[in-house]
């Protein structure tokens, strides 16, 4: 028999913040599905609390309101979003040498854009929530972006300036842009599948040869956008 204050105690204090982690983790999940199947506009806390399986009145006491909701899911998302690049992107900030090198800078952009391709893949309720957010004018976004952390943005203008001051670049567009502008690209393909099926009746574009066909040729696309073109060789 557990003594008092044990962990297995359900009246315990470890027992009842291992409760509570756990509901919190179960509110953001439901939050997230709803979040992303209606947009922020059409998201009901009745209809989270159902999925979480708690009460409304749990939600309000650990989250305070709805909006304080979608940016805790939304904080959520966004560490696994920085873990994400800072282990795609940690070749370009630990080796210099790469942004002089057009080969290795090649490289690097068609790995990362690909595991770009691939994380979203993975992840459709983060594209669902932003294609809401585009739906709705980011009215939502603007609201609550100043609580989340940018020195990311900051780390990747030094070397993506560099790349351009070595020739490898075609522009001096600011690269956060450009890079948003290639997550857009990947994204919109992923989500478009339903619509380029009834065109293509014939094919399953949802297949993974077929996924796997669009994600080569989008990356080669947006590399070869970015990328002066390759010296000609000589026969």
């Amino acid at each position: 028999m557990s003594e008092p204050g044990e962990p297995g105690e359900p009246g315990s204090r470890r027992g009842r913040e291992h409760n509570a982690k756990g509901a919190r983790e179960a509110i953001l999940n439901a939050a997230e599905a709803i979040f992303a199947e209606h947009g922020f506009d059409g998201a009901r806390i009745d209809a989270i609390a159902a999925l979480a399986g708690y009460n409304k009145s749990l939600l309000f006491q650990y989250f305070g309101d709805k909006l304080s909701l979608y940016v805790a899911v939304n904080k959520r998302i966004d560490r696994d979003n920085s873990e994400f690049g800072a282990r795609v992107l940690a070749p370009l900030l630990e080796d210099e040498t790469i942004v002089t090198d057009a080969h290795r800078f090649r490289t690097f952009l068609e790995t990362a854009i690909g595991a770009l391709f691939d994380y979203l893949l993975e992840h459709p309720r983060l594209m669902r929530i932003i294609l809401w957010e585009q739906a709705e004018g980011w009215q939502t976004f603007t609201k609550i972006v100043s609580q989340f952390e940018t020195e990311d943005i900051d780390q990747l203008r030094t070397p993506f300036s560099k790349a351009r001051s070595a020739g490898l670049l075609r522009s001096d567009f600011d690269p956060l842009i450009q890079l948003v502008l290639a997550e857009q690209m990947c994204w919109s393909y992923l989500s478009s599948i339903p619509m380029y099926q009834t065109f293509l009746p014939g094919e399953d574009l949802s297949s993974t040869l077929a996924v796997a066909r669009a994600r080569e040729h989008i990356v080669a696309f947006i590399v070869a956008g970015m990328m002066v073109d390759p010296p000609e060789t000589k026969p």
